[in-house]
């Protein structure tokens, strides 16, 4: 069953009627027989779900949404009721389907954009409302760092080895995607290079004037350990997956949360990292050709070195999330910790963990029918930084890093 999501999934972009026929078929299954056409909605914000609209036989029509999750070891999916209990603005589905590999939730339609959408528009010239938007997004990180310390507890190795969450970060680091993505002997192709991904992952790298002795490989390596899911500590109750695909954007409203597949209690460093990275750093996941149009890269060998140049930057609507959440989530969310002993001395390298697996696994970076070579480059550029201590010069994601420990 997974095998069909995973391939609906796939075919949405290349073969949108041959997979809604076989959506069809899978949402009579599990759903309701009396549906009689679906409408898949192939978006640039769905890397790893689909999403559509289905109208059933007295011409009622619903939304729909699920994440695929090949590899996944996780039995159960989307605790929404959580999340409402907590006290989230969340959307609560109508019917919802949480057994791995079935897992499917269908909603009322809500007539608003995601906040994604709003984004990119700013971000694009095609709207003006970014303080609009500024001003619901830190009305959303202050709910949610009280949310945060409303459902601050503690919990065992073994309760937060069941959390979803782990999906996203551990088990795929750990289980078939990283194997799948980058195995050693196959080529990559990038800018005025062609090397195996045995190459790669053992290459020492220099960003911008930023030195990395850590490779990917040890950094894969590292990774494992800190992450591992059987580890006793701080947890609270979070979406886990709130990247702003994931959040409805409503004029004079809160922000509404949905698609809660990786809800449960978790550690909240875990809970921010998707949102901390994919809000600000991963346009060029979404937008491989746009970018890879707007971006200069370089890239020279030397050896085991490799040297790489590029003029990726932040527009104005990103910088204005990765300060909402640094300065309203991330920073009092550590004093918090840290009052109540409950701040992991690693607590930098386990963030820095969860955000290396982001632009590293989230989507395969090899893969030359999603990404032209300078866009795999930036995206190993980005695992590394975000991954790895720069030194020297100091890289964005350090520097911000830096400042919060002097705070704390």
């Amino acid at each position: 069953m997974s095998d069909r999501l995973h391939q609906i999934q796939q075919l949405q972009f290349s073969d949108r009627s041959g997979a809604e026929a076989l959506l069809l078929s899978f949402v009579r299954e599990i759903y309701a027989p009396d549906v009689v056409a679906v409408e898949l909605r192939p978006l640039a914000v769905s890397l790893n779900s689909f999403n559509g609209f289905m109208t059933r036989a007295d011409g009622s029509r619903l939304f729909f949404k699920t994440h695929t999750e090949p590899d996944s070891i996780i039995h159960e999916y989307y605790n929404a009721a959580a999340l409402a209990e907590a006290g989230y603005p969340v959307i609560q589905p109508v019917f919802s389907s949480t057994e791995a590999g079935r897992q499917f939730l269908v909603y009322e339609v809500i007539d608003a954009p995601s906040v994604f959408d709003v984004a990119w528009a700013i971000e694009t010239g095609q709207s003006d409302a970014l303080p609009t938007l500024t001003e619901a997004q830190h009305a959303a990180d202050d709910d949610l760092l009280r949310l945060y310390r409303h459902t601050l507890q503690l919990q065992s190795a073994e309760q937060s080895a069941q959390a979803p969450i782990h999906q996203l970060f551990y088990h795929r680091l750990a289980g078939g995607r990283l194997a799948r993505f980058y195995d050693p002997a196959l080529p990559l192709v990038l800018p005025n290079v062609t090397a195996t991904l045995g190459e790669i992952r053992a290459a020492r790298w220099e960003i911008n004037g930023q030195a990395y002795t850590d490779t990917l490989d040890v950094i894969i390596e590292r990774s494992v350990g800190l992450l591992h899911p059987a580890q006793a500590g701080p947890s609270v109750v979070g979406h886990g997956d709130a990247h702003n695909g994931n959040v409805f954007f409503r004029t004079g409203a809160p922000l509404l949360y949905f698609d809660p597949a990786f809800a449960g209690r978790h550690h909240p460093l875990l809970d921010i990292t998707k949102p901390l990275f994919h809000n600000v750093f991963a346009m060029w996941l979404y937008f491989p050709q746009v970018k890879r149009d707007q971006t200069q890269i370089s890239l020279q060998r030397r050896n085991n070195r490799w040297y790489v140049e590029h003029n990726y930057r932040l527009p104005p609507v990103r910088e204005m999330f990765l300060q909402s959440k640094i300065e309203r989530v991330l920073l009092p969310l550590l004093h918090i910790l840290k009052q109540q002993d409950m701040l992991r001395i690693d607590w930098r390298s386990y963030l820095k963990a969860a955000l290396f697996c982001c632009p590293f696994l989230t989507m395969n970076l090899a893969d030359p029918d999603k990404f032209p070579p300078e866009i795999s480059l930036l995206g190993l550029t980005m695992a590394v930084e975000m991954g790895a201590e720069s030194e020297g010069r100091r890289s964005r994601i350090d520097k911000l890093l830096d400042e919060i420990e002097e705070k704390i």
